[in-house]
Parts: structure tokens; C-alpha cells; sequence
């Protein structure tokens, strides 16, 4: 049965196709059907303790984590519940990502979406790539609480090129460990067929700097229309008036007139 799972389950790591090094691309398959597709740049912000100079005292530097183009990926999909899992560099780090699919009432009626319900990232400060000289190495958990990010449609992916912050708690004495993404494509849930996102939802931000960006070539175009009409109705009432017969305000004129 285990064999037949997996042979059923495939995971592809698909991060060489973007042209962006700091981009990964990650696809679960099942039953040869792509049941979750992932895109995003990512990268950990993770605060740990060194020696000062007097060998004394304990100072905080950080440690700027990115996620490895070689990750190793495992995921899971299901009606309501799907999660991706990516390690990095032996399992020194590791991020798994959870997402739920829930329906809820609404003034119109019942509507369902799906959301980042739950991050979690393990990281090992003995690792010395990123950590140097820390205090105490050994492996360490930050994970988010009561997360509800990326709130998206059912049926839809979710879209946003800006940059977004996670804060997750750390158990390395109750740090705060910030997840940095960017460029992100992503659908747990109704893939309409393979390898294909659906309809994108734009995130707030990206919605925001769109409007910006549109804004003023509405205005120039509506500013533009109003000139022309201006323009047209001067040219308009100064035919008709030019047409008109001027009578003389000078009476001694009139016998000029006939």
C-alpha cells in the first residue's frame, strides 16, 4: 500500500524554469493530476545571541536565511487540509507550510476560501553558512499562532508581487523570526488542470499599486476629454456668434444700415 502511494504521489521541484535565482516553483502531484503548485521567493530574518569582545556579555546578530533553489520537498493534498514541506542544506532547515479550505456565511450567501492556516520553520544554529559563532547552537522551531494569511477564494490562486512579512515565534528563547515573500503564486486547492493556476486573486498591496499606477492616466485622459470638449464648444458658440448681424451701439450708425 505504501508503494502504491507512492508511486501515486509526485513532488517536482521546478525552481530552474524561473528566471529569477531568488524564485522556487514547486508542484505536488496525485494521481498524476497537480493538486498543489507553488511560487515564491522567500527568505528567514533569524535573530541569535555571540559572545561580545569581553566574552561577557551576549550580543544579538542576525542571520539572513534565504530558501535554497536545491530544496528537497515533500507535500499533501486533501479536500479541506494541503501542506508543502521544503529542506535545505542536510535539514538544517526545514519549512513546512499549512493550508485550509473553509466555507463560512456570508450577506450573500455561503462562500468558501482558502487560507496559509499554519507556517512552520526548524533551523539549526550550528549550521555555520548563515549562523556564526552562535551561543549554544542546536536546533530550534518557530511557528506561527492563530495564522490567517493569504486569504484567497475558493477556486482561485492567490497572487501578490510585493513583499510581504510573517513574524513567527521561536523557541530559541521567544525570538521573533521574520519570513520575508515575494513573487507569489500560489494554489493548495482545485487546480483546473495540470500545471495550470486558476483565476489569480491580487493581493491588497498589489491592488493598491495598481490603482496608483492607473490612476493618473485616468485623470490625464478624463483632463484630455475635458479640453477637447471645451475646446469644441468655444469653436462651436464662436461660429454661431460670428454669424449674427452686430448692430451698431452708435445711433448715427443706423443710417448706414439697409
Amino acid at each position: 500500500a505504501a508503494a502504491r502511494l507512492a508511486a501515486e504521489q509526485e513532488v517536482e521541484n521546478l525552481s530552474g524554469l524561473s528566471p529569477n535565482p531568488e524564485k522556487d516553483i514547486f508542484v505536488v502531484r496525485e494521481n498524476r493530476t497537480t493538486c498543489l503548485m507553488a511560487e515564491f521567493a522567500a527568505k528567514f530574518l533569524v535573530p541569535y545571541d555571540v559572545w561580545a569582545s569581553n566574552y561577557v556579555d551576549l550580543i544579538t546578530e542576525q542571520a539572513d536565511i534565504p530558501l535554497s533553489r536545491g530544496a528537497e520537498m515533500k507535500g499533501k493534498c486533501g479536500t479541506n487540509e494541503s501542506e508543502l514541506e521544503l529542506s535545505w542544506l542536510d535539514q538544517a532547515y526545514t519549512l513546512k507550510l499549512s493550508f485550509l479550505k473553509e466555507g463560512h456565511n456570508t450577506s450573500r450567501g455561503p462562500e468558501a476560501s482558502w487560507k496559509l492556516s499554519r507556517i512552520q520553520f526548524t533551523y539549526d544554529t550550528s549550521e555555520r553558512t548563515y549562523f556564526k559563532d552562535a551561543v549554544s547552537p542546536g536546533k530550534h522551531t518557530a511557528s506561527s499562532h492563530r495564522l490567517s494569511a493569504l486569504v484567497t477564494p475558493a477556486g482561485r490562486s492567490y497572487e501578490c508581487q510585493a513583499q510581504q512579512t510573517i513574524s513567527l515565534v521561536s523557541s530559541d528563547h521567544q525570538k521573533s523570526v521574520q519570513l520575508l515573500l515575494s513573487e507569489v503564486r500560489l494554489q493548495p486547492f482545485d487546480i483546473p488542470a495540470d500545471f495550470v493556476f486558476s483565476e489569480e486573486h491580487k493581493c491588497p498591496v498589489d491592488q493598491r499599486e495598481q490603482l496608483e499606477e492607473t490612476l493618473p492616466l485616468i485623470l490625464g485622459l478624463i483632463l484630455g476629454l475635458v479640453i477637447v470638449i471645451t475646446l469644441g464648444i468655444y469653436h462651436i458658440h464662436h461660429k454661431l456668434t460670428a454669424s449674427q448681424v452686430q448692430i451698431p451701439r452708435d445711433r448715427s450708425q443706423y443710417k448706414h444700415m439697409g
